[in-house]
């Protein structure tokens, strides 16, 4: 009764099923990495590799470890993982630990920037819609965010990079990348472009979200009496309504910041950005089957764990899941 008890608790629940979540990740990213045309041996040779006699190609795949079962292989590669071992770069002879330490912060940093680009734009125009719906203002604002679910992320990110450096000449993104730690003015200038593509695509769907759950908010007891008490209509928009209609904007903030983690990549690509969506592009295109597996699992967890975080502030912001 005690186990049944503690199993069928929410937050238990939620832990079993990151766990079983993490372990279709790593069965799903280790099977279609093998499954791209090619291997190590290939991408580290190129046209080389069909000059490779029988004996070369066995000792290089004893090497790889691609001579073993793949069954082999995965639990190989997830025993070494669950120890500490990312694996390393056969191409830098750096470990995939080192290179994630170093690039995790800075997709976790423009995340974070995006996020707060895409909640002001969103909320914001969410609440000036909900305000006065089927009005011009309400009209207006879902155009916005029509645009923003429209328009590709690489396209908004090359055009407002190409018009900032031919009218402006402004680009920061080329020079070096500078830490935040390092140099912080460059860093946020290198930071904001790339910050107001990701944000105005996150801007979208939030604010389509916020609409919804605001106009809901709107028709309920609390706020109806709140409005008769004579509450003014500022304070009753952001105490009353907005605060109701937290839970449905968390959830989708939550949904977007794990798609940020992995689903930058472009933008860090075309922005020159070093995350770690950038870093699981080139383990592809090199076929650094450690470099990746281990990268996705670990964008995966950092996933898992915001989602976690972001069921823990749904008892902060709501007494109703508080009670269950």
């Amino acid at each position: 009764m005690i186990l049944r008890g503690t199993l069928g608790h929410p937050l238990v629940r939620r832990l079993l099923e990151a766990l079983f979540t993490l372990a279709g990740v790593a069965v799903l990213v280790f099977v279609m990495l093998r499954a791209i045309p090619g291997d190590q041996i290939t991408a580290t040779l190129g046209t080389e590799a069909a000059a490779l006699t029988p004996a070369q190609r066995a000792a290089l795949e004893t090497y790889y470890g691609l001579d073993q079962p793949l069954v082999v292989q995965f639990w190989t590669w997830l025993g070494s993982v669950l120890t500490g071992n990312l694996g390393a770069s056969e191409r830098s002879g750096r470990s995939v630990l080192e290179m994630t330490a170093n690039s995790l912060p800075i997709t976790l940093e423009l995340a974070v920037l995006s996020l707060v680009v895409g909640l002001v734009l969103g909320v914001g125009a969410a609440m000036l819609s909900a305000s006065r719906p089927d009005s011009a203002r309400d009209a207006a604002g879902q155009a916005v965010a029509l645009a923003g679910l429209s328009v590709p992320a690489f396209l908004l990110g090359s055009a407002l990079l190409a018009v900032a450096a031919r009218f402006l000449g402004y680009n920061p993104n080329a020079e070096q990348f500078a830490p935040l730690v390092a140099d912080p003015a460059l860093n946020l200038q290198q930071m904001l472009m790339p910050a107001l593509v990701l944000g105005f695509g996150l801007a979208a769907p939030i604010m389509r979200t916020a609409r919804s759950a605001l106009l809901e908010t709107r028709t309920l007891d609390f706020v109806r009496t709140a409005r008769g008490k004579g509450v003014p209509p500022r304070r009753l928009q952001v105490r009353h309504v907005l605060r109701g209609a937290l839970v449905p904007i968390l959830t989708m903030t939550g949904l977007q910041f794990g798609y940020l983690l992995g689903g930058a990549v472009v933008v860090e690509q075309i922005f020159s950005v070093p995350g770690i969506g950038r870093q699981v592009l080139i383990g592809i295109q090199q076929k650094e089957y450690a470099v990746v597996q281990s990268t996705v699992l670990v964008i995966a967890v950092t996933f898992v764990l915001v989602n976690l975080a972001t069921d823990l502030l749904y008892r902060v912001v709501d007494p109703r899941v508080r009670a269950t």
